[in-house]
């Protein structure tokens, strides 16, 4: 028997072009009772309709325009209904299907995403993500719908959606009904609902919505909100709209989500040090994924990658170059993680895999960072403000974006394309070099090569050259496995970079130790320890000498209870090159509680004193070790 494809790679045969939804809520119970009405338009003659919905949620009545009861075969391992027709739905025709529909969210055991929760039903904060399939849907992210939504829940409740009408309307004493209403095409499918304070208020209508836990946090989170909207609004141009807001998801789901005027955060991520960077990548999506979103999944890497750059543009803006060239470097990482699959043809892949994110986010990243270069600032951000303007509110195609940066632009840029978005890999540069001394006093000649290993690449590099005297950096076109370039300098060349600034996307031995330390913390996440740890080890196979990657081996047998394998990797993370500085507090905590979970009390609180004498607080390090200092660690139970 052939297996059907899994929804994200079958063609799309009908566009819901609107939905109405009621829905109520019971947190005490983790319920949803709703009803969806679809109004739909068929893309192609059909007369068995596919669409997804939580495998959680039960229909109890399907009826469709003509009044006919239809039934629904259920597949849980893709989370679609199967619904047979009485006849042939003609493309072009309109149709309506009503869906009477409830089930109890409570857990991540069914959801679309394996063992990830995107819809739950419960206290304090109810969360029905887009992504959660929490009502009947095709085309996860490409097609674009309109959408009248009515959400039931208990008056202690607050409700957060994207265009909302009105004030809550009481019902039946103890109820309260919010409407929102989103009437041009888009993806206005994700609802919170919780126990939250009124609104802290930062400019521009930006509201921030949290629960007691974090009401301490939130001010600063709303002017926060604020600067990054105006910055993104300075680039870009205005938003969709002029509202935001930004609610508080439990830790239990994604860090992060969005909907339009809707950027939903993780209450932990809250309250960490450097959220900004997370809220700019979420707020960032009102322009890229709300205004203009992707034709096809091969076309995510648009919306998906310029909300990552974003976020690396607003790291640029509050702490300047060095921020962004750091950023840079771990979102190279990513790039370079799954780069077996060329960017435009990510479209075969699990849109929640972690290559597929890995690709359309942090490649897709590069690829504007590196078109940036190539175009210059100006040109660069005239091109997406252009774009946005050009196609708001549409569905958006990779070539509509390649003819926009060159009508902008006035470039040819096909070969650009054809080598970021149609093939893989990255160059690894070397350079060598002879200096000649000009006479007369008129300074130095450096005749060099610049080699790689893409027979095939061709762009322009940044050449640093460190002389006795002043920083002079070039910009010389390199194109194939070698480069030879000329170039001359008052002061005597002491040493010369490629790229310092990671303009490029690249390999080198410091990246390959990042790709191998960041696809082993992707296996973590995933529960494979054994794949983790040969990832790991693959990075001291490049740098033994690498703390990070000690550290991270270390944390894995941590996780298994291993405590000596974990104590003599901490003692490697501690003699290592100390990379990243952080390394060395957090060995000393997790010494502690390894002697502190195997009885050693006096060797822990030394440790714990150790880490105190780094003055390194980085992400509540020494509050950490305070706390253990005073209580000793004990691990969880077996049980749990």
């Amino acid at each position: 028997m052939v297996q059907a494809p899994p929804p994200w790679q079958e063609q799309r045969k009908l566009q819901v072009l609107s939905y109405a939804i009621a829905a109520e809520l019971d947190p005490v119970g983790h319920k949803i009772t709703a009803q969806a009405q679809l109004n739909c338009q068929a893309l192609v003659d059909q007369n068995i309709v596919v669409l997804e919905l939580h495998n959680d949620l039960r229909p109890t009545s399907i009826v469709d325009a003509k009044g006919n009861k239809l039934t629904a075969e259920r597949s849980t391992q893709d989370s679609t209904l199967r619904i047979s027709l009485p006849y042939t739905w003609l493309a072009g025709t309109p149709n309506t299907f009503t869906f009477k529909y409830d089930g109890i969210l409570n857990s991540a055991e069914d959801s679309p995403v394996d063992g990830l929760s995107l819809a739950h039903i419960g206290d304090p904060i109810s969360y029905l993500l887009y992504s959660g399939r929490w009502f009947p849907m095709v085309g996860y992210s490409t097609s674009r719908f309109a959408a009248a939504i009515t959400i039931r829940v208990p008056k202690e409740y607050t409700v957060v959606g994207s265009g909302r009408k009105g004030k809550a309307v009481e019902v039946g004493g103890d109820k309260v009904e919010y409407n929102f209403v989103w009437d041009k095409p888009g993806f206005p499918g994700t609802i919170v609902a919780g126990k939250f304070l009124p609104p802290i208020s930062g400019s521009n209508n930006v509201r921030v919505y949290v629960t007691a836990a974090h009401h301490e946090l939130a001010q600063e989170y709303a002017d926060t909100a604020a600067k990054e909207f105006d910055f993104f609004s300075d680039i870009y141009g205005p938003a969709p709209t002029a509202e935001l807001n930004v609610v508080e998801l439990p830790d239990d789901t994604v860090p992060a989500t969005w909907g339009p005027e809707v950027a939903a955060i993780a209450g932990s991520r809250i309250g960490e040090k450097n959220n900004y960077r997370l809220l700019a990548n979420t707020m960032s999506h009102q322009w890229w994924g709300s205004d203009v979103s992707a034709a096809t999944l091969n076309d995510a890497w648009i919306p998906n990658g310029m909300a990552r750059y974003s976020e690396a543009m607003y790291i640029e803006h509050v702490a300047g170059k060095s921020g962004l060239s750091d950023v840079i470097k771990d979102i190279s990482a990513g790039a370079l993680a799954y780069d077996t699959i060329p960017l435009s043809s990510a479209g075969r892949l699990d849109p929640f895999s972690p290559a597929f994110q890995s690709l359309t986010l942090d490649k897709g990243a590069m690829v504007f960072h590196m078109l940036r270069w190539e175009l210059g600032d100006e040109i660069f951000k005239e091109t997406l403000r252009k774009f946005l303007k050009e196609y708001s509110e549409k569905p958006v195609k990779t070539s509509e974006f390649q003819k926009t940066a060159e009508a902008v632009s006035k470039i040819n840029l096909e070969p650009f394309f054809a080598q970021w978005l149609d093939s893989t890999g990255a160059p690894e540069f070397t350079v060598k070099y002879t200096v000649y001394r000009l006479g007369n006093n008129k300074g130095f000649r450096t005749v060099g090569e610049v080699t790689q290993d893409l027979d095939l690449f061709r762009m322009p590099v940044q050449l640093r050259i460190e002389t006795d005297g002043r920083t002079e950096d070039k910009r010389i076109e390199v194109v194939g496995t070698s480069s030879p370039y000329q170039e001359e300098t008052f002061g005597r060349p002491r040493r010369i970079l490629i790229d310092p600034e990671n303009w490029v996307l690249k390999n080198s031995p410091e990246m390959r130790i990042r790709v191998a330390i960041l696809r082993g913390q992707q296996l973590v996440g995933q529960g494979d320890f054994t794949g983790a740890l040969t990832e790991y080890q693959k990075a001291l196979d490049v740098n033994s000498s690498s703390s990070l990657a000690s550290y991270r081996i270390a944390e894995v047998f941590f996780m298994q209870r291993n405590y000596q394998s974990s104590a003599n990797a901490y003692r490697d993370a501690l003699r290592g090159d100390d990379e990243p500085k952080w390394t060395e507090v957090w060995s000393h905590i997790q010494l502690g509680k390894i002697f502190d979970a195997t009885g050693q009390r006096d060797r822990a609180v030394n440790e714990y004193r150790q880490a105190l004498q780094t003055n390194d607080n980085t992400q509540g390090a020494l509050s950490e070790a305070r706390k253990y200092l005073q209580t000793p660690y004990r691990p969880p139970s077996r049980q749990d």
